[in-house]
């Protein structure tokens, strides 16, 4: 390791994740002396095809909705930016928290919660389709760019992070070896391989990049949905932490054009959002006085949240979101056209595997068979919003004459 590398772990809380103490990979590598291994993930992250691809998946808007809307792929980097900032206020580990943040969109589906609904349907009679198993499924299977191993081989750390970013999955220890059968399909498929210890909350890291995206969605799909019109600032008076703020901007920039207010709106919500979680995660580290990683692991519950008022108001926030924005009718007609894409795709691609491309009707198996549908579920999984639109013309279009 360089005297850079050990410098920067001088500069880390005892309770971050440390490079050198890192528990390692699956598949073993030697170390970078350039890098942590933490960097690697990041940057292996940043280089796979499924990040790429997220540029052109559902954030709320559809792609051809607008260019100034969100997308997976910018969402992410606005909730990296708030976990690297926020790692480093708490002296924990700024790369593994911008890797998670970076990555804990990759298994989603294209259009979002829509087509992850739709997908777990489907999939129903073969252990379902979850966006979070997903992530970790590929990650660790399908993204294919080593000759020595699939997937990207990132760090336990980086893979427990995925998985237990919201929390433990199961109430106590289980056998990693046979996996309950009710956990996600990802998770039962490789825990066997690199046990990620369930059971627990995940790394401070871990636990920072959750609520960064929590922060970034809030906030930035508040500004996406004011500026497309679906939301008016007069229908927000009734959410405390939303109302107070704009009577300052108000107060303070009377004259200022309608996209100004706007911005210095979410600026400044991002900001009293971070500024309480920093005051509240402090005060539990403090109380907790965690030594090691595992301590804020086995707390037992949260060490990163916000204070109960503010924790309260987001709720109140992303409910008003969900009722006024999610469910609004132009959002709405757009689900419906893209349930039907997903659906229509993964009963023809099921039935008639042969219609997939060749690399992928080579994994399939017998039609409608439960090998045939996870390969259906991984392709349209990979699928962004404007490649599952184009496919759903070329198979379904009789009019068109060309593939």
């Amino acid at each position: 390791m360089t005297d850079t590398l050990v410098n920067y772990e001088e500069t880390l809380a005892p309770y971050a994740c440390i490079p050198s103490q890192s528990r390692g990979r699956l598949c073993k590598e030697p170390e970078v002396p350039s890098r942590s291994c933490y960097q690697r993930d990041r940057d292996r992250v940043i280089h796979s095809s499924s990040f790429r691809r997220l540029k052109h998946k559902t954030q709320v808007f559809v792609y051809h909705e607008g260019d100034h809307f969100r997308t997976r792929l910018t969402h992410s980097l606005e909730v990296a930016q708030i976990a690297r900032s926020v790692c480093r206020s708490l002296h924990l580990n700024e790369d593994l928290g911008e890797a998670l943040a970076l990555a804990h969109d990759l298994g989603h589906p294209p259009f979002g919660h829509i087509g992850e609904q739709v997908l777990n349907e489907c999939m129903k009679d073969h252990d379902g389709f979850d966006h979070n198993a997903q992530s970790l499924r590929q990650l660790t299977k399908l993204e294919h760019r080593y000759a020595q191993f699939d997937g990207l081989n990132l760090t336990w750390e980086a893979l427990e992070g995925l998985a237990k970013h919201n929390g433990p999955l199961v109430d106590g220890p289980i056998d990693h070896k046979n996996p309950p059968k009710e956990l996600p399909f990802g998770f039962k498929e490789f825990l066997p391989e690199f046990d990620l210890e369930l059971h627990t909350y995940a790394s401070g890291e871990a636990q920072v990049a959750a609520i960064a995206d929590d922060i970034a969605y809030s906030s930035h799909d508040l500004d996406d949905g004011l500026r497309a019109g679906l939301i008016e600032f007069d229908e927000l008076k009734n959410i405390p932490i939303v109302a107070q703020i704009i009577d300052e901007v108000m107060l303070t920039y009377p004259n200022a054009p309608r996209d100004i207010l706007i911005h210095e709106l979410v600026r400044r919500m991002i900001s009293r959002m971070v500024g309480d979680l920093m005051v509240e995660s402090t005060r539990r580290i403090k109380a907790l006085d965690p030594q090691n990683p595992d301590d804020i692991r086995n707390a037992g519950q949260p060490t990163i949240a916000f204070g109960k008022n503010m924790g309260i108001a987001v709720k109140e926030l992303k409910t008003f979101l969900f009722e006024k924005m999610y469910r609004h009718y132009l959002v709405n007609r757009m689900a419906s056209k893209a349930k039907r894409v997903v659906k229509d795709l993964f009963d023809l691609y099921i039935s008639e595997p042969e219609c997939l491309p060749t690399e992928w009707s080579e994994r399939a198996g017998e039609p409608m068979s439960a090998e045939t549908a996870r390969v259906v579920a991984d392709f349209i999984g990979g699928m962004t919003d404007r490649f599952a639109f184009r496919e759903h013309a070329k198979l379904f279009d009789l009019s068109r004459v060309t593939l």
